[in-house]
């Protein structure tokens, strides 16, 4: 039966896609649902961007071998993010009225600047999107009986036609629609785990101190994953496209910090479901950690407890929400290749071109993120690895170029080649310490150094810009 319902789930969340697209009539409707977001949409499909494959199916296995180490990495780091976001730089951006992070590398910077990070953020995505793939992959599995391949090239195609045809306002309600449904499914999880259990209590009891600590305890590869992951999801992220999507899609500036402090809010408290789940599972039935490492844990627990029911509403709200959280992904360097890389070049295009290009790049991206899939199914990973660039090339030029004002051209420049150069040969010799613990302090280093080195040269009307970007 469930060969049949789930479809029919995945058919209803096209047709809503079909249906938002009947308000796409320009490419800023496609890109940033025509700035009409609430707080509570804005809050919703942020909480759904990131409550997707690391958070449900990667997070809770990594959780049960590490304990409470892993809690800090996977789930305050994001929420953590969120608020920096919404502290420090979301006023600051919204009221630029861009569209993308490179606009601002445009207008603070020059337009050299602009290419160059869009490129990098674009080169950025296809692991995100491609852990998003392989979450689909194994449901599909789970589901169908399916080969992991096979489930990674039929959730692409799905969220290629989800996110062509429907773009932001697609995401907005399917988003809302489905962090509604994959809670109810979650709670109902739940409650029938602890019920095998007895309790919360018992998952708990005998667990070694180590398992409650919130650093590491092991030795120095485990505090090089740790704060590589803390680094990743704390500010690895502040730079990510798919934030900025939602911030410039709200209705005002505040709709946007208030959103980010909504999603926040719910990153905190609903994350931690899957992870008491996943420690009833590992409790009921140890085997279920496998050679995966458990990210298959809780759809097994689904599967092995639950009712037709209650099955078809979880495995169709988690594939729904992944393929939401797989669409943002999409949508953000697609928005990114059609304003910075395609716009600038072509001045005379007119907007239904671009929107048509700006669709085709969703197809583009696919294609590339389908081959990360393939070649590794480690989807915690896959996002770390997807974050890394962003990091070590973008953090310090936006976070100096926002609240700095004597960062330069020259030490943007500094800050994107030095880190870059210098986490590609940590990576390749494979340091003890993860890559970007020398990449980022690098990239920070040399944006302050050759700012104060080689300062800019403005004209009046450019210094009254950066004094209006750094609040002067």
């Amino acid at each position: 039966m469930l060969v049949v319902f789930i479809p029919l789930y995945i058919a209803v969340t096209l047709a809503i896609g079909f249906w938002a697209s009947k308000r796409i009539k320009t490419t800023t409707d496609f890109t940033l649902a025509g700035k009409s977001l609430s707080t509570s949409f804005v809050g919703v499909t942020l909480f759904a961007t990131w409550f997707g494959s690391s958070t449900i199916m990667g997070g809770p296995g990594r959780f049960v071998e590490n304990g409470f180490s892993s809690f800090v990495t996977l789930v305050i780091a994001p929420v953590t993010c969120l608020v920096l976001v919404g502290y420090f730089y979301a006023k600051k951006l919204y009221a630029l009225n861009i569209v993308t992070i490179g606009d601002f590398f445009k207008i603070r910077y020059n337009k050299k600047l602009d290419l160059t990070i869009s490129i990098i953020m674009v080169l950025s995505y296809p692991h995100w999107i491609a852990a998003q793939f392989v979450a689909l992959a194994y449901l599909f599995g789970g589901v169908m009986g399916i080969s992991l391949e096979t489930g990674v090239l039929v959730g692409a195609a799905i969220v290629v036609i989800y996110t062509y045809i429907g773009g932001m306002w697609a995401v907005s309600y399917t988003d809302m629609l489905q962090s509604i449904m994959i809670v109810i499914g979650l709670l109902l999880l739940l409650f029938i785990v602890l019920g095998q259990t007895g309790g919360i209590a018992p998952l708990f009891a005998g667990k070694p101190k180590e398992f409650f600590s919130i650093i590491p305890t092991g030795g120095l590869a485990e505090w090089s994953e740790y704060l590589a992951i803390l680094l990743a999801y704390g500010i690895g992220a502040i730079p990510a496209q798919e934030i900025y999507q939602r911030v410039f899609s709200a209705k005002s500036e505040k709709a946007a910090v208030n959103g980010l402090y909504l999603a926040a809010v719910l990153l905190v408290i609903l994350p931690s479901i899957p992870l008491v789940i996943a420690l009833g599972a590992a409790t009921l039935h140890p085997e279920l950690m496998g050679e995966d490492h458990g990210q298959n844990i809780i759809p097994a627990m689904v599967s092995l407890y639950t009712s037709l029911p209650v099955q078809i509403l979880f495995y169709g709200a988690l594939i729904s929400a992944i393929l939401s959280t797989s669409s943002g992904a999409m949508l953000a360097p697609a928005t990114v290749i059609g304003e910075n890389l395609i716009k600038p070049y072509l001045p005379n295009i007119s907007d239904k071109r671009l929107l048509l290009s700006t669709r085709l790049s969703v197809i583009i991206v696919a294609g590339v993120s389908c081959y990360f899939a393939l070649i590794d199914a480690d989807i915690v990973a896959l996002v770390v690895a997807s974050l890394s660039l962003v990091l070590v090339c973008i953090f310090a030029p936006l976070t100096f170029g926002l609240f700095w004002k004597k960062a330069s051209v020259f030490g943007a420049w500094s800050a994107i080649i030095v880190g870059a150069l210098t986490w590609f040969f940590c990576y390749v010799y494979q340091t003890q310490l993860d890559a970007t613990l020398y990449g980022t302090p690098a990239s920070c280093i040399a944006m302050i150094l050759g700012s104060l080195w080689k300062p800019d040269e403005r004209s009046g009307v450019e210094g009254s810009i950066v004094n209006t970007i750094n609040g002067h």
